[in-house]
């Protein structure tokens, strides 16, 4: 990557390129790369070393990533080590994020959590889940016709309950007691 490959950049080259950087020379981001990339994949090695297996991310991406964001901030850096401080730093704040996307995915992320409930009250089930709920329906008709009953009227036919209770022949309360049986019934057979 370096012009000179086989030795390592002067501190005094480093701060000059840094200084450049922070007065907003681009070219100087440029020329700085080669110089200080070796040493910044060995500290990316470094972090991503204690790092669980399975990562994505590559120490190369880590080092790319970083050299973005330090660019970016177009800090005024004090020197070599002050900048691979700052390097270091970026490096770590990454490996942090992603895990944090990691968790966030893993405990359904931005999705919305909706439950049976919701689900029957509203309309709200996808094409699957409606074909899961149509035959977890029919062994509920095999189990309580009632039950089946009063799922196909509310949920289906989209009757309110005092409707349902109307069509069944039967008290809204005990319509309202079937369909919270109901409800169950299909939570715990769609498990």
């Amino acid at each position: 990557m370096s012009d000179r490959p086989d030795t390592a950049p002067t501190a005094p080259e480093v701060t000059n390129l840094l200084q450049q950087m922070a007065g907003g020379d681009t070219a100087a981001a440029e020329q700085l790369l080669p110089l200080v990339y070796r040493e910044l994949r060995d500290l990316a090695h470094a972090r991503m070393a204690r790092e669980r297996p399975g990562q994505t991310l590559t120490p190369t991406g880590l080092v790319h990533e970083a050299y973005l964001r330090l660019v970016q901030s177009r800090s005024d850096w004090d020197g070599r080590s002050h900048f691979f401080g700052a390097a270091a730093e970026a490096m770590r704040r990454i490996l942090i994020d992603i895990a944090r996307r990691k968790s966030a995915m893993r405990h359904g992320g931005d999705l919305q959590r909706k439950t049976l409930t919701d689900a029957l009250d509203h309309g709200q089930y996808g094409p699957d889940e409606l074909l899961a709920l149509d035959q977890s329906l029919d062994r509920l008709e095999q189990q309580d016709p009632r039950l089946a009953q009063v799922v196909k009227l509310h949920y289906f036919a989209g009757l309110t309950v005092q409707e349902t209770a109307e069509a069944m022949a039967i008290s809204g309360r005990t319509a309202s007691r079937l369909w919270t049986r109901a409800r169950a019934w299909l939570y715990c057979d769609m498990g």
